[in-house]
């Protein structure tokens, strides 16, 4: 599993937002100037992340995007599988694949499925406010 560019500028996109504190509309040139990202990027993860309810933009004066929940109510699995295709360990476990021929024989199956199983569960539990607390442990905004 390889996390894409898309994905990692929308983790980046969300964190921004879930540490703005003036809790208004943030505009995507602000947004691009401090995660250091092209608007023209930043445009496409944000049309994704407002069809999907993660965002709310308003357009004109004002205008910007911000979050529709609290940021305890994100997690990263939420985020990332709006960008990534899959975050299957191998292609057999993607959605939609066609069951392996060799799957009833599998020696490795079984170890990419609970490696499948830790993946989501360790992204379902950390939330954007893990993400905004800068702690040792590794959760930081980056």
């Amino acid at each position: 599993m390889l996390i894409s560019t898309k994905g990692r500028y929308a983790l980046r996109v969300m964190i921004d937002l879930a540490e703005d504190r003036s809790g208004g509309f943030v505009p995507l040139k602000v947004i691009s100037e401090r995660q250091g990202i092209s608007e023209k990027y930043l445009e496409s993860i944000v049309n994704t992340l407002v069809k999907s309810g993660l965002l709310s933009g308003l357009r004109g004066k004002g205008g910007g995007y911000r979050l529709t929940r609290p940021p305890e109510e994100y997690t990263v699995w939420s985020i990332l599988t709006l960008t990534e295709e899959s975050l299957a360990p191998v292609a057999c476990l993607t959605d939609g694949a066609d069951v392996c021929a060799r799957a009833a024989e599998c020696r490795t199956l079984a170890l990419w499925q609970g490696l499948d199983q830790v993946i989501h569960d360790y992204l379902s539990r950390v939330t954007l406010a893990d993400l905004t607390r800068r702690d040792p442990g590794g959760r930081g905004a980056d």
